[in-house]
């Protein structure tokens, strides 16, 4: 079935096109290269892998109930509109959050792949366009992966968010070489993968976890590169354009903090926009989901050199600044260690249901 068929709104013209800016730059240098980018190169050559056969595709997804979403995550739980639900009404909410949710994750990687490329396009180094150009693949993977779970099981599409169609655009359309790392790298991939994280780690059906559980394998590399390319660049900038790209990370951060409300399942129920997002705003559940999709990206902005006052002022205001101490190291070496877990376990289910059926067949012979 077209994908247009099953947008749950109208996500308007088939195309976005946004102008681009900057140079193509091309390097002669090819023997010299940064260790550690290079490394991260060989990782992500050898952590390639192919969605169609890593991932268990035959196991069933109820629409209604994608991810064992519990009745007080939901926005609207415990208001008026609640109890006038029926069961049905209560699953179909459920398939739509879920749809948002995961539509936006779908966006983003697109968004991604298309960040990677302009990466391989204008950074100047080589060893960088090399790791690039392994995440190109990554991300078109992901987007393949996301757009089969949303057409398979759970048959539902939502548009892209405003804010995030808004902070891509801002992204692609800087000149300068090192926003798409910014702007894609640390903002959307770092909350990405927060959000991975979490569904991940609560949710009980096995499907979902396995997508989310082998995409933030791969995207744990990505952030990796984003902060050591990142560090490396910023140590030569001047306070006034580091500043610059503060201002960016300021105004990305609070447009993805509004990024999650997901007011367009609420408008989609019948809720007037207003009462919808002040539902959203006093949803106990979305507001520490909101605060903790930052743990990816503060500690990460902190990191690469750009924690000026007024940046940290805006983690304040956000509830946020805390996080700047959290340990992406150890954060991502648990993404590794759980997408490994998953493929250990599932081998060994694998084999046991092969030896079992050999020796049901010597048994049949034996009789």
């Amino acid at each position: 079935m077209p994908t247009f068929d099953l947008y749950a709104t109208d996500p308007g013209d088939p195309h976005w096109q946004v102008p681009a800016t900057g140079a193509a730059r091309f390097s002669w240098e090819y023997d010299d290269g940064r260790d550690r980018l290079l490394a991260l190169y060989q990782k992500g050559k050898d952590k390639q892998w192919d969605g169609q056969k890593r991932i268990d595709w035959g196991i069933e997804v109820d629409p209604y109930d994608p991810l064992g979403t519990p009745d007080e995550s939901m926005s609207l739980y415990g208001t008026k509109h609640w109890a006038k639900l029926t069961d049905h009404d209560k699953g179909e909410l459920r398939q739509h959050y879920a749809s948002w949710q995961f539509s936006q994750f779908l966006h983003g990687e697109q968004g991604a792949m298309v960040c990677a490329a302009r990466i391989v396009e204008s950074v100047p180094d080589l060893d960088a366009k090399f790791y690039s150009a392994t995440q190109v693949m990554d991300e078109a993977r992901h987007a393949e992966i996301y757009g089969r779970f949303l057409h398979e099981k759970i048959g539902m599409l939502y548009p892209i968010n405003d804010n995030l169609r808004s902070l891509l655009g801002d992204t692609l359309r800087d000149s300068r070489w090192d926003m798409p790392y910014l702007g894609m790298q640390v903002l959307i991939e770092g909350l990405a993968l927060a959000a991975f994280g979490m569904i991940r780690d609560t949710t009980d059906k096995p499907l979902p976890q396995q997508i989310l559980a082998y995409v933030m394998q791969d995207e744990a590399r990505h952030v990796a590169f984003g902060r050591m390319a990142l560090r490396d660049y910023y140590k030569q900038l001047s306070d006034a354009e580091l500043r610059e790209r503060e201002e960016f990370v300021i105004e990305g951060c609070y447009l993805m903090r509004d990024r999650l409300r997901g007011v367009e399942v609420l408008e989609n129920f019948g809720i007037p926009t207003a009462e919808a997002e002040e539902y959203s705003e006093q949803s106990e559940f979305l507001a520490l989901f909101r605060q903790l999709l930052f743990s990816r990206i503060v500690p990460c902005v902190k990191d690469i050199g750009l924690w000026g006052k007024r940046l940290q002022r805006a983690y304040v205001d956000m509830g946020v600044f805390g996080m700047g101490d959290s340990n992406l190291d150890l954060l991502m070496a648990q993404d590794e260690e759980i997408a490994e877990k998953l493929d250990a376990e599932r081998f060994a289910a694998e084999e046991h249901d092969r030896v079992a059926e050999v020796q049901d067949t010597i048994d049949q012979g034996t009789r």
